[in-house]
Formats: C-alpha cells, structure tokens, sequence
C-alpha cells in the first residue's frame, strides 16, 4: 500500500510547510484482482495461460500471480547466473510470459527455492511458518473472486514446492475469511477479511477427447468431482489458437530450456483442455453434466458472469454436510444456505441425490431480500454401495436458479487400508485438519518391495461406525506374490478406534517387472466380506554388491569388478533412446574396508554441452551420472541422503562431480572421480567413502540408484534420462531407489548430521521489478506488511555519470535505490538511513540514460516492513 503522506512529512524535519495538503491525501487502493494463481516457481503457471488469456480478452478479467519462489534452485540453459541473479533472470522471464495472457502482476513472495524435492513436509520445514500469513495478505490485499492453484497431493513426481504451495493457497482461501486469522493484519495493518468465492487446483483425473468437446467429453475418475475445461484451440483476436499463444509464452522461459518446445498442433481438432478441479465453492456454480458446465466461462460463472437464467452475481450459495464420512442406513444432515446482494423474491432449495438415497425436511427458504441470510435442512440417509458420491441442491428463486453441491463417501462400518507412506500419512492429515477431506484420497497407496525380496505390510482398520466392532482382513495378492497369511482377524475396535494387522508379504517370482516397465501391482483388502481398498505393491530392483580383495584404481575402467554388471538403460523420462548406441549404460559396484566403487560404462553417440569445471552443477543439462545413497534405505526425502553426479567431460577436460538435492550439497569433498571418453561411449568411476554418507549404513537395505542424463545438443537442455529404479520423479523419492546389500560388510555406527540446505533467495527488495510493481498497484513487496516508518525517495536529478537521490524517512531503515529507463537498470545503490530525516545518495550509472528515467526505492523500516517508491530522473 502507498505511504500515508501526511504521517511521513510529520515526522520529517524541514516538512511541515506542507500539511495541510498532505492531509487531503488519501492512501490509494491496492489492485483489486478478479482472480489470483498460486505457484511455487516461475513457469508454473505456463500451462494455464491459455485459460488466463482467454478470461481477459473476452471478459477483461483481471488475473495476478503468487509465485512463492523465484527458481534459483533450477537450471540455467542461458548463462552462469545462479541464485539470486538467476531469481532476478527468472522473474523478468515470468513477468514477460505471463504478459502474453494480459497477466501484469506478479507477487514474488521471496522464499528459498532449495533444490528439486517431492517431500511438502520438507518444502514447509525451508519455507517455514510465515509463507501462509504472506498469501493470506495478498488476497486480503488484492481481493480476488477465484482463486487458482496446483495439486497438493503427494502424487509419484509431483514436486514439493508445488504440492505446498497449493497447500498454502487452499489454506488462504478459509484463512482470508476468517477474521481469528492473522488479526494483525486487521488491527495493525487495516486490512479487512475477505472470501475467495471459488477455488480450484489445475489439471483433472480423468479421461476427455480432444477438440472443442474436451470439456464436455471429460469423465473424472472420481464422478463426484467437479472439473472443467476450457478449450485452447479458441482463436484469440489475433487470429492464432491460445494454445499457440500459450506456447510463445512457455518458450520465453529460456533458462529452463523450455526456448526449444515445438509448435503446438496447426489443427485446433488436435488442441485440447486445460483442467480445473473445484475444492469448494461460496457461490452458485453450473450443474454438472449441462451445457454451462461445459463452456469456456464455466469457472466464471456465478462469480464474474451470469448465465442466462440463474441467480444475480453476488448471490451466496452453499452447502455443508453433517459429515464426510457417511454410512449406507444411517442419516445425517445437510444444510443449505443462501445469502443475497440483490433481492431473490420467493425460495426453495432441492436436494439433488445418488439413486435411492433418500431426504426429509423442508427446502422453503422463504423471500430473500438483499444482505438477508437463509438456510434449509434436511436430513439425508444414504443407501447403495461405498464410494464418493454427490450431494447437491438446487436453488430457485423469482431472480433465477443455482446449484451447489459437496463430496461425501460412503463406507461400510469398518474399513482397511494399506499402512500409508509418511508423505502420505501427513498429507491426510492435512486434509482433515484443513476441513477439506474431499481432498483426501488422491493418491492409491503403495509399498515399495525389493526383487525377490520380503516385507511386512500393516492394513490399518478403522471402526468408523457407532458400535464396537471385532472381525477379519483378508488380502488377495496377484500371481508372483505370497503372505503368510491370507487372513487374520483384526481386535475388538471401539468407535473411531484403529489397530494394524500385520502380513508378511514376498515377491516369489524375480522375473517380474520393476520401476516403471510395470512394477506397480494392485492387490485387494477385504474387511468382513466387503473390499474396502485397492493399494499397490510395487516393485524395486535389488542386487548384491560384492567385496573386492582390494581397493581398486579408480581410473575410469570398469574391469576388475567382481559380480555381474547392472543394466541402467531403463527409460525413466524424455525421449526414448533410438538405439543401444544412442542411449545405454551398465553399472558395476563393489566394496573394499569402508569404500564404495561405483563404475558406470554408458553408450552415447554424442556428448552433450562440455561445460566448464566451475559450472559442474544442475547435471540434468548435458551428460552426467548420479549416484543417490540411501544408507539405511528409510529416508522421506533427499536431506537424509546421498546423492552426487559425475560429468564425464568439461570444457578443460577433466570430470567433475559435485553433490546435489541432498544431505550436503556442494563440491563432492571426498569423492574420487575419474573418467575415460572415446568414440561412441565413455565410462565414469567413483569411490565413495561410507562415512560420507549421512548416518550408518545398513548392509541388508541399502537405497541404491544409479541415473544416467543422456544430451545430444549444445544447448544445455537434456532429451532422455534413464537409469535402474525409474518411477516418476524418482530422483526425489528414496523409497522407490532399489535396494543393495553389502554381502559381508559391517557397519561403523555413526549419527545422521542435520541436513544443509541453501538459503539464499532474491529480495523483492533488490529487484526492481517487483519494485515498479509495488509503486504501481499500491501492495508492498514480498507479501509482507507496509514499513513501519515511513520512507520514499523525494527527488532524482542527473549529474553527470549518476544521479543524485534524496531519500526522506521517518526513521532508520535500509534504501534500496535503482535507476531504470526503457532499456533496464542503468545503475542501482543500497544506502543506510540511520536516523529520520533527509538523506542523499549519488548512485553511479553504469550506462548513458535511455528514455524515461526514473529512480524506484525500496525500503525496508529498522521496525519491520516494507515499501517502494518512485521519482522521475531530472
């Protein structure tokens, strides 16, 4: 928010000629928006620009972007700026994609972006406690109507950062309404609670065709979800598709070497939907499985346009069940209510139920008149089979119809299920404290079992009835699998009470697919007769790694390994290999005292960028192999781990190798590297002492993966990836590494250190942009509160080769000082204010001035806070 100038010239010395004038002055307003996306990282709003772009242009929607993180833990397929000048590179290309979907406003919020992770626990520990209070202020500042977001599931390769920021942004949706919430922003900073009217997460499980009927062709796999599509083969004004048009944008994200993603299809036949998927609602919406569900406007309907026939906009709707969890027989209530801005005249509210469910009560709401409140209940009892299923109601008015409607499952008395991973676990928990349990569920359970090998799998059985209970689980594995028992009875549970019944499971044929060839196989559990889950086993490769009588060279030959060679040719991402020769690696392991030797021989017909032993860094650019460790095979996340990639060439020639995503990254301090190349192939080999690890080993499951990176261009952007485990986003995931044993090695006891993870992250501060910005839409940066103190530079006037500033703040703080013109930043100044009053700076042009010159400031008050500013250049 723009200062008060009153306050500021009150406490200025040498101000108080101009009062009165100040006084008149009212602070401006913030933008209001009419929809805002939460991410994580530039770029991952990429794939909804067309949806963006259209919402603008046909209804001049006005839409901003949170993007939690600026990406200086990614890649740069451009230059050799990393951390906070690759924020700095990486928010301007942002800031110029989303520009092609008439998106002007992006509220960078300044968190660590560390490294490529799927853990949200991890992301939220690095983030830490302050992220949500910055996105509930931004939309109590910016007040938009929908609120956009990502998948907040742990689903296999769904990154971190992404699954919390969509935490974050669910989370801000019932927050910024609630005035118990963060009241100082309401007390201290005048802000006002305010009530997103839809919310959605981008994308859709389901099936759909493609062509304009991708949206009303959508089957969800869940028939009470509601999802919605909107075309992209549209033709904009300009005459191009928006997906076209979205693709321009993508490919402006050079760093991420997205400048090479090819043309979209000519023939909008061939274009399809970008999704959405409502997790509630405040307001009317379309009615499933009709025309207006189906249409580009579908989300903005009941919002931001009114379809022919319903209720005016500003009409509240919703509708709230006694319970998620409901049981074929047993009733609960439903409540119905209806708020109103304009008056609604006579209403009634009809349920809307799954085939023989049955309702009592009366829907009468009444005549509703403006800021009147009305609600109708009923009461429900649910019959039929077990599943998700759809509760809605319709409301009809003299104005106009609506509909509502709310996930509940149904379940039999008593339900089993696989015991979770902690990922999942946690994000279960998530949903129920949250109150979004529609939420829940979205990922199938699985259990990681090694090649032949054994584990114990709990089924988790919960009484979910209102009577004590005692009964039997059974599992019915596939062919290839065996239990030692196929059945055991659960205790007696009390109401609401669990307890895990433990089996024994072995793979009994080690022919059988693993990773992603095929390794995921679904079983069943049945509690007293009824299947209540389908989870998954699903298969790691395992092997011995052999003693060697010796330490052997590391010289970059693989010969002198005792035991047979691994294949890691197994596709796991990109562009398959065409060939053997393209595209294939062996690996040979060993041990001697208290060294591990990995060698990798990989057949590459071309070796991608050489980059510069000082830029051995992000191996996923050019050629490389990692090695990930798990020492004792239990991690949630990469920080408890191993991990470490060799370049087999740089442009000095030598390897290198450097430790990433993991316990301790940097230089590999320790490692021996060493590397031979030669004409259609070359081999990596590395020695790594056990005691680099992060904790003791344990030789019967130790996490073992190797990965190979394959490039056959110069552009550092990588074409396929393949390697030994190879699920989705397995390089972040330790549980679906394979698993090695050490025959015959014995562990040294050592502690796991705390894990060293980076911290440093662009300030909104030092980033002009986000300054020009915040002058112009009148928010602070960085999603934190105003400055305490006042402060805002007064005059910038030329003087030779730079400008002088005069800075006038009510109070000490840091000044933040650039110039820019039509070309960029032509010179930039931090100063120290150390007392209130006047302060002036020269700050140094780098460059002669283009046209338009302006000085932005940021300041940031010694009390807390933040603000910028802005002067025209004289």
């Amino acid at each position: 928010m723009r200062l008060i100038l009153s306050a500021l010239l009150l406490l200025v010395p040498g101000a108080a000629a101009l009062p009165s004038q100040a006084a008149a002055a009212a602070p401006a307003a913030p933008v209001d928006l009419d929809a805002l996306f939460v991410g994580a990282h530039p770029d991952d709003e990429a794939f909804s620009l067309s949806t963006l772009g259209q919402w603008n242009e046909d209804h001049r929607v006005r839409t901003g972007v949170v993007t939690v993180t600026r990406g200086e833990g990614g890649g740069n397929a451009v230059g050799p700026e990393e951390g906070p000048a690759l924020g700095l590179l990486r928010e301007a290309e942002e800031r110029a994609a989303v520009g092609g979907a008439g998106v002007r406003e992006v509220f960078n919020l300044d968190d660590v972006d560390f490294y490529y992770t799927v853990s949200a626990p991890l992301t939220d520990q690095v983030w830490g406690g302050d992220t949500l209070e910055k996105v509930v202020r931004v939309v109590r500042q910016t007040r938009p109507e929908i609120l956009l977001t990502m998948d907040p599931a742990p689903t296999p390769g769904n990154h971190g950062n992404h699954q919390q920021a969509a935490r974050l942004a669910i989370e801000a949706f019932y927050a910024a309404a609630d005035p118990k919430a963060f009241p100082e922003q309401l007390t201290r900073e005048g802000l006002k609670p305010f009530a997103p009217a839809r919310l959605l997460t981008g994308g859709g499980r389901g099936t759909s065709q493609a062509g304009p009927s991708c949206g009303a062709t959508f089957r969800p796999a869940n028939p009470a979800q509601n999802v919605y599509g909107v075309w992209s083969g549209r033709t904009s004004g300009g005459g191009r598709t928006w997906a076209a048009i979205e693709r321009d944008s993508q490919r402006v994200y050079a760093s991420q070497g997205w400048a090479v993603f090819p043309d979209v299809p000519a023939d909008p036949a061939q274009l399809g939907c970008d999704f959405f998927t409502q997790v509630d609602a405040r307001v009317p919406f379309p009615e499933p499985g009709t025309t207006a569900a189906a249409a580009p406007t579908a989300i903005l309907d009941g919002v931001l346009t009114r379809p022919a026939g319903s209720v005016p906009l500003g009409t509240g709707l919703s509708l709230r069940t006694g319970a998620f969890d409901v049981r074929p027989g047993t009733p609960f209530a439903v409540e119905v209510s209806v708020t109103a801005r304009e008056p609604l005249g006579r209403s009634s509210a009809a349920l809307r139920l799954p085939e023989g469910w049955t309702a009592s009560g009366s829907g009468d709401l009444g005549r509703i008149t403006p800021g009147r409140a009305a609600t109708a209940r009923f009461t429900v009892t649910p019959a039929g089979a077990a599943g998700r299923a759809r509760v809605g109601a319709v409301l009809t008015t003299e104005r106009g119809r609506g509909w509502t409607d709310r996930q509940v499952e149904a379940s039999p008395a008593v339900r089993g299920r696989q015991q979770l991973l902690p990922q999942i676990a946690q994000y279960e928990k998530w949903t129920a404290d949250v109150g979004v349990p529609q939420l829940r569920g979205l990922v199938t359970p699985v259990l990681t079992l090694p090649s032949g090998g054994s584990r114990q799998v709990g089924v988790v059985v919960t009484n979910v009835g209102d009577a004590p209970r005692t009964g039997t689980v059974r599992v019915d594995l596939p062919a290839g699998f065996a239990a030692d028992r196929a059945e055991a009875a659960y205790p007696e549970l009390a109401p609401g009470a669990s307890a895990t019944v433990p089996f024994t499971v072995t793979n009994t044929d080690a022919a059988l697919k693993t990773s992603n060839e095929g390794g995921d196989y679904a079983y069943t559990v049945t509690v007293d007769g009824v299947v209540t889950g389908r989870p998954a086993l699903e298969l790691v490769p395992a092997a011995t790694i052999p003693q060697a009588g010796a330490g052997l060279d590391v010289d970059g030959d693989d010969s002198g390994y005792p035991g047979p060679a691994i294949d890691v040719s197994r596709l796991w991402e990109g562009t398959a290999c065409s060939s053997a020769a393209d595209c294939s690696a062996t690996a040979r392991l060993a041990w001697h005292e208290d060294t591990l030797y990995v060698a990798v021989r990989v057949k590459d017909d071309v070796l991608g960028t050489r980059l510069a032993a000082a830029d051995c860094k992000r191996h996923w650019r050019t050629d490389a192999v990692e090695i990930a460790l798990d020492p004792r095979g239990t991690s949630e996340n990469t920080s408890t781990t191993f991990k470490a990639a060799v370049l087999p060439v740089t442009a000095e020639g030598p390897p290198c190798a450097l430790r990433d995503a993991d316990n301790r990254q940097g230089p590999a301090t320790g490692m021996r590297i060493a590397s031979k190349v030669s004409p259609g192939e070359y081999t990596v080999e590395a020695a790594i002492p056990l005691e680099l690890l992060p904790g003791s080993v344990d030789p019967q499951h130790l996490g073992l993966n190797i990965l190979v990176y394959d490039s056959d261009t110069q552009d550092k952007t990588g074409q396929t990836r393949i390697g030994w485990s190879t699920w989705g986003g397995v390089q972040g995931d330790p549980y679906r590494w394979g698993v090695a044993s050490l025959a015959g090695y014995r562990s040294t006891e050592r502690p796991a250190p705390e894990p060293v993870i980076p911290d440093t992250a662009l300030s909104s501060l030092d980033s002009p942009q986000s300054l020009e910005q915040a002058v112009r839409v009148n928010v602070p940066p960085a999603g934190g509160p105003a400055a305490a103190v006042a402060g805002q530079v007064v005059t910038a006037v030329r003087a030779g080769s730079a400008v002088t500033v005069t800075f006038r703040a009510a109070g000490p703080g840091k000044a933040h000082l650039f110039v820019r013109d039509a070309r960029g930043t032509a010179g930039s100044a931090v100063t120290a204010v150390p007392r209130r009053g006047t302060t002036t700076v020269k700050v140094p042009l780098t460059r002669a001035l283009a046209a338009d010159p302006a000085v932005v400031a940021g300041w940031e008050s010694s009390r807390g806070g933040a603000s910028a500013s802005r002067a025209r250049v004289r």
